[in-house]
């Protein structure tokens, strides 16, 4: 039977949880503690295929990791990719959610930078160079690895801005290396309808209210499409959040640093939902 939550409408606030009166982190939002927003990466990068993996691992003793042996996450970073020490972080925590983690370099050591508004620097030319082409022959090598190397037998696609349409993407057997079993897209830039149509697998998304490249008519456009595909899908829509809030936020701005938590447990929580429980 097709399950279907569409929740675009949900504005997180960032009140206290029920029975807990401080206002901690640990009161505000919980489980937040697997969440690294500072720090130094714990994971180590490989090279296979001359693709560059930085693969992070679960606590094998822990027994969330226990609980989803045999399923494995690819992480398809944003236009700034492995240069970014928070798309490393990030992976580090759905490696502590205890889910084995392995983000491809999708820019061959030439991401973009890490203002994409320096001089000199062509978004639109890039862009081009990295079109789905070039893009989905990386992801498929970085999902044979998962597979292969590391015995991953089911795979979610968490993808953040750029690597939001490609999470969309993997969800399609008529991509390279598609038929991923469960995708979550955070702000994806660059998404088409027919894209979202493809989807054979649940796809869940968070949006940011004041997000410019996927705004409220994309949204709708988008949520319209959903209607109509046979998988689950879920969209939250994150109140005080611009266009990169999954990745990068504020973290003196509390309801910023509470969005950015949440959207990384949506996306913990549906992975749970359709890829260790199916």
């Amino acid at each position: 039977m097709r399950t279907s939550v569409l929740s675009s409408a949900l504005l997180l606030a960032g009140g206290a949880v029920a029975g807990c009166n401080g206002k901690s982190d640990a009161c505000v939002n919980p489980d937040a503690s697997i969440v690294a927003h500072t720090g130094e990466p714990v994971g180590e990068e490989v090279v296979h295929n001359d693709i560059t993996l930085y693969i992070t691992k679960p606590d094998e003793a822990d027994p969330r990791t226990q609980a989803r042996a045999g399923s494995a996450v690819l992480f398809l970073t944003d236009v700034f990719g492995l240069a970014l020490t928070e798309n490393k972080l990030l992976a580090d925590s759905f490696a502590r959610a205890g889910y084995l983690t392995v983000v491809p370099d999708l820019f061959n050591g030439e991401p973009a930078p890490g203002d994409i508004n320096v001089p000199g620097f062509n978004t639109t030319a890039f862009l081009e160079a990295h079109e789905p082409p070039v893009t989905d022959p990386i992801i498929a090598t970085a999902a044979a690895y998962l597979r292969t190397e590391l015995n991953a037998t089911r795979i979610g696609a968490p993808g953040y801005c750029f690597g939001g349409r490609y999470a969309f993407r993997a969800l399609s057997a008529g991509t390279e290396g598609g038929a991923f079993a469960v995708g979550f897209a955070a702000h994806p830039s660059l998404l088409t309808a027919e894209e979202i149509g493809a989807v054979e697998g649940p796809v869940a998304v968070a949006a940011a209210d004041q997000d410019q490249l996927f705004n409220a008519a994309a949204r709708a456009e988008a949520e319209e499409v959903l209607l109509g595909v046979a998988s689950p899908y879920q969209v939250n829509l994150y109140a005080g959040t611009q266009h990169g809030f999954g990745v990068r936020v504020d973290l003196e701005d509390a309801q910023q640093k509470y969005a950015k938590e949440e959207a990384f447990l949506q996306a913990v929580k549906w992975f749970d939902r359709f890829l260790v429980a199916a």
